[in-house]
């Protein structure tokens, strides 16, 4: 929610909040203190600390005699706690903004004080001068629908699944490189293990311990492949009709598979952006020079954003410039690495690439604009 611009002497309530485990730093002010006021939430963590916050937001509305339907602005920054804070607030009709930490200004002394409390102030004046207009002083994020957000858990719940059966297999297999045995870690694995095929090589049997660790991997492996094979099966029907089309338009093209498709859509395109510089700032795939005096520097691009996407926008770009060698953007790419002709150029220019196509995605989904000479697959 954008909340409009005024001055300080609007009457509303603005409010900071720095979120810690044990407790809550609120810092307050209605634009007609000499210094603002901060208060400490410290009830249960979950819903008696939310319901303390807007006890606490309701004796500062009391004691300032501010109007019961006064605007209220609440800002906190983007963490371990998610959104759910902001949904909250918004139903109760406040009006928040969650920010990127890092776009915080900070001082840049080598030691500089940090507290709670010096926290909720730097980022209430921040937040006022952002409600004057400043926008330059935070970063916003976007907070996504509850639906949206749900979604997402499960392109994200694959790939953790993913990742831990490799690990298993991986862990197996160095385990048994210990004494020398070269055993793949297939699906008949434990069949070999049981039987006592597995062996040292010299021959020998495993030691016992290794023997019982082994089998107890084993079995983690096993039931992180099933659990992997139950979501990948179920995994589109729980997808609504509308997205479920958008995976399948993207599919249709050369080198873009179900699964990146899936996970661009619930990760990025579940957006509404405006224009193309919003989806490349979005992901992080922007340049940041450094031009000062006479110091010409590229910083490279600025990882901002969803680091997910950035690293599947790179990997669906190799396989954009593998399988769509015809369009625009792979020969863009060609041209640039030609002259180079090395490793370290072309993943430069990869980043770039990445950029264009998830610009170029973006444009086919809302637009139905297919890529220039990009190719359809034959159905």
């Amino acid at each position: 929610m954008q909340p409009t611009q005024r001055d300080d002497r609007s009457g509303a309530l603005d409010v900071s909040l720095e979120l810690a485990g044990k407790a809550w730093k609120l810092a307050a002010t209605d634009g007609k203190r000499a210094h603002p006021a901060v208060l400490v939430v410290d009830a249960a963590p979950g819903a008696q600390r939310l319901q303390g916050l807007l006890h606490r937001i309701q004796e500062l509305r009391h004691r300032w005699r501010l109007a019961r339907d006064c605007a209220v602005h609440v800002v906190y920054e983007a963490g371990q706690d998610g959104f759910w804070i902001a949904r909250a607030l918004e139903a109760h009709g406040i009006q928040v903004i969650v920010v990127d930490a890092a776009s915080v200004p900070v001082a840049r002394h080598r030691r500089r004080a940090k507290t709670d409390r010096l926290d909720a102030l730097k980022l209430l004046e921040v937040l006022r001068a952002w409600l004057r207009g400043e926008r330059g002083e935070l970063r916003v994020v976007h907070v996504p629908s509850e639906a949206a957000e749900a979604r997402r858990l499960l392109a994200r719940e694959r790939g953790l699944l993913l990742k831990e059966v490799g690990q298993h297999r991986d862990r197996a297999r160095k385990l048994l490189l210990l004494h020398g045995c070269t055993e793949e870690i297939d699906d008949g694995f434990v069949e070999r293990l049981m039987a006592g095929k597995v062996r040292r090589a010299d021959g020998a049997a495993l030691p016992e311990e290794l023997w019982n660790w082994l089998l107890r991997e084993a079995e983690r492996l096993d039931l992180a492949r099933q659990q992997l094979a139950r979501l990948e099966k179920s995994l589109m029907h729980q997808l609504p009709e509308p997205v479920q089309r958008c995976v399948a338009q993207l599919a249709q093209l050369r080198g873009v598979g179900w699964v990146g498709a899936m996970r661009l859509v619930l990760e990025l395109f579940w957006r509404e952006f405006a224009n193309r510089r919003q989806v490349g700032a979005c992901v992080g795939l922007v340049p940041q020079p450094y031009d000062s005096g006479d110091s010409h520097v590229d910083q490279g691009i600025s990882k901002q954003g969803n680091r997910r996407v950035r690293a599947l926008l790179v990997e669906m770009a190799w396989f954009w410039v593998r399988y769509q060698p015809r369009s625009a953007i792979a020969q863009w790419f060609a041209r640039r690495t030609a002259p180079a002709n090395n490793k370290r150029g072309k993943r430069i220019a990869i980043v770039a690439a990445a950029r264009r196509l998830a610009i170029a995605l973006w444009r086919y989904l809302r637009e139905g604009v297919i890529p220039a000479g990009a190719e359809l697959k034959h159905t």
